[in-house]
């Protein structure tokens, strides 16, 4: 299909379908693969804990929202309920997941991984 668009420098295969990079873009030949790298921090040393967690410790609030739990301005995800009851005072592992969208509204969430009275 012929664009019609001028080509431009940007657009070096406007107007001319034979034009551009060879093979990009035609069916079956999508071109190269965008890259992707991921570093990993490392542990810590001597830990058993995995790199990114952090351990909180404080007394449960409740939230706003029904079944909502804050620690320290964290809100609280996962773990077992038995321990992490409003008033608790707890000690929590876990990271923040700070992208993540929750109905409760108020807290930075944190993803317990553990969790015991503290």
């Amino acid at each position: 299909m012929i664009s019609p668009f001028p080509p431009t420098p940007s657009n070096p295969g406007a107007g001319d379908p034979g034009a551009g990079s060879p093979g990009a873009g035609a069916p079956g030949n999508p071109g190269p693969a965008p890259s992707r790298s991921r570093s990993k921090s490392p542990g810590i040393p001597g830990s058993s804990r995995p790199a990114g967690t952090t351990t909180l410790t404080g007394t449960v609030e409740a939230g706003v929202e029904p079944n909502c739990l804050l620690l320290d301005g964290h809100l609280l995800l996962g773990g077992p309920r038995e321990v992490l009851r409003p008033g608790a005072r707890v000690s929590v592992t876990g990271r923040v997941q700070a992208d993540l969208m929750t109905t409760c509204q108020q807290g930075t969430p944190f993803l317990v991984d553990t969790a015991k009275t503290a």
